[in-house]
């Protein structure tokens, strides 16, 4: 194996196949599928970076809960992104990565430039145009309105700032550093009442004999030729892989983390060709986990509710339309368009006096939207499976206690399990009673007692241990 792929020779520079994971900068969040790439004609490798997820991710960053993130990679060269089993980001390896993973076959030829003669330009100025004799440019755009009169009123001799009566010089002023000191400007109480206040001058208007400045009129050019572009030749580089998704092989996995966020956490990684393994695989962990969270979060806000009930009943969408749609054609059918000047109750009633059956459909426009959201909101009561409980038990150190059934096998095991040692003292005290046959009794009694001890013990041991007991040696 190359020394680069040995892990204790792991490390941040070390080259990838695949980054594929979550990433949070600031306020963006990204999920990133970058992929390197082989070129085949000069064996150099090139970042090819995914298309941006389609769907909304910002939800999965800052709900704190336990997502599952899957890329799949298909022999057909497409792509698909997943998250929480949703399909959020979709493409294919050959179109949608950048840059591509195949050149272009053609290329600018960087040795080409524009000629001289070449005219760029749609429009120019018409050569033939004159100038009318009429047109005067010095004419200004605005002039004085002789007109205009000075308003009633006017106090032409009151100016609009005065100085503040009030002001007084502060006790720190040095007017050798600070110059001589002015009160501040504040507006004159007389002009509040009046037209004006301070010299009046004519306003101005718009000129009549103002043209502005003549300029030709503007035609299309003869010689126009379009906009240069350099002319195209073949790419040196060019090659064409038309499989991709054969990447280099992958020999370990590593996480890039750098984070100022607390309890975040990563577990569960699955490399696989199978789909039906990864399924597995997804239900005996995160859909279990998941499904934890949703009992235990309990409250959860109208859209996601709405959200997550259409997303496996899409069904639902129609119910809610007609739900909303529904109330509103009924009021302005019966409220809106009606001739009588009754109020809101007496216009439905009525409407539904003169047909009954509408009393079934005000009846179902109200109890609809109380079922469904009944039925989105409210959290599933139940007891919670075994397997759930037994899930818990695996992603923790919590120690599992034996059952009956482990402690009853556990008494009945052979020579090979935890009653060896008894059984073989047995047979030693049995040959003890041939050789000694005088003390028969006495002897039998004896291990009977030390059986009996030695069974206490291990059963008090037993209970108390949550582990099985190592067998011990003779």
């Amino acid at each position: 194996m190359d020394k680069q792929l040995e892990l204790k020779q792991f490390q941040d520079k070390t080259p990838y196949t695949i980054m594929f994971g979550p990433d949070k900068c600031g306020m963006d969040h990204k999920l990133h599928f970058i992929f390197r790439h082989k070129n085949p004609k000069t064996g150099e490798f090139e970042e090819k970076h995914a298309k941006k997820p389609t769907a909304n991710i910002d939800s999965y960053f800052t709900d704190k809960k336990t997502h599952l993130y899957k890329l799949v990679v298909n022999p057909d060269n497409s792509f698909e992104i997943f998250v929480d089993n949703t399909l959020v980001n979709e493409g294919s390896l050959l179109e949608d990565m950048s840059p591509p993973v195949n050149p272009p076959k053609e290329i600018d030829d960087p040795n080409d430039k524009k000629s001289d003669d070449w005219d760029e330009r749609e429009k120019i100025p018409d050569p033939d145009a004159v100038k009318p004799e009429d047109w005067d440019e010095s004419e200004p755009e605005y002039i004085i309105d002789e007109s205009a009169t000075k308003p009633d009123g006017w106090l032409e001799d009151e100016p609009e700032l005065i100085p503040d009566p009030d002001a007084e010089k502060p006790e720190d002023w040095d007017e050798d550093m600070d110059g001589e000191w002015e009160p501040p400007q504040i507006d004159n109480t007389k002009c509040k009442d009046a037209v004006g206040c301070g010299k009046w001058e004519r306003p101005q208007v718009k000129n009549p004999k103002y043209k502005g400045k003549w300029r030709p009129e503007m035609i299309d050019n003869p010689d126009y030729k379009g906009i240069w572009a350099p002319r195209k030749i073949a790419n040196p580089d060019f090659f064409e892989d038309l499989e991709p998704y054969k990447m280099t092989p992958i020999h370990a996995l590593g996480l890039e983390l750098w984070s100022m966020t607390d309890e975040i956490v990563f577990d569960n990684f699955l490399i696989t060709d199978d789909k039906a393994v990864s399924s597995s695989y997804t239900a005996q962990t995160w859909e279990i986990k998941a499904a934890q969270e949703k009992v235990v979060s309990g409250g959860r806000s109208v859209v996601d509710a709405i959200l997550d009930a259409t997303r496996d009943r899409p069904w639902l969408w129609a119910v809610f339309l007609v739900v909303v749609v529904l109330p509103i054609v009924l009021i302005i059918a019966y409220c809106c368009f009606s001739k009588s000047q009754k109020g809101l109750w007496a216009s439905i009633r009525g409407a539904a006096d003169e047909r009954p059956w509408l009393w079934a459909v005000y009846v179902v426009v109200l109890l609809l939207p109380v079922l469904l959201l009944s039925i989105c909101l409210c959290p599933r009561s139940g007891p919670i499976k075994p397997e759930v409980l037994e899930a818990q038990r695996k992603k923790t150190d919590e120690p599992s206690p034996d059952d009956k059934e482990d402690e009853n096998k556990e008494e009945e095991v052979g020579p090979k399990g935890d009653n060896q040692e008894t059984v073989k003292k047995t047979k030693k005290s049995d040959l003890d009673v041939k050789e000694e046959s005088s003390q028969e009794e006495e002897g039998d009694d004896e291990g009977e007692e030390e059986e009996k001890t030695e069974e206490k013990s291990e059963d008090s041991t037993r209970r108390t241990s949550p582990r099985k007991r190592k067998l011990r040696k003779e």
